[in-house]
């Protein structure tokens, strides 16, 4: 099953979990069961039906600009990365 890595900013919605595995071949499908098993990530991670534009994805080692559309595999590793910001 894929496995999700949680950014330390969210890790206290998923109960301190670091990565969570999910099924899915897709990152749509994965983020779906997530958010199911941690309903409170949705508003941080989906708006409407995209992914947040506060948010990267690494699928595997590789930035995804297909963003939910991603395909993933049995042994797929996505990396959420929240956008850094400051002056």
């Amino acid at each position: 099953m894929p496995v999700i890595w949680i950014p330390a900013l969210l890790r206290d919605l998923t109960d301190g979990q670091e990565k969570v595995e999910v099924p899915g071949t897709t990152l749509r499908q994965a983020l779906d069961e997530l958010t199911t098993l941690y309903p409170e990530l949705r508003t941080w991670l989906v708006d409407e039906d995209r992914l947040r534009p506060d948010f990267s994805v690494i699928v595997d080692g590789t930035a995804s600009y297909l963003k939910l559309r991603q395909s993933l595999s049995e042994n797929s590793e996505v990396h959420l990365v929240p956008a850094i910001s400051g002056g």
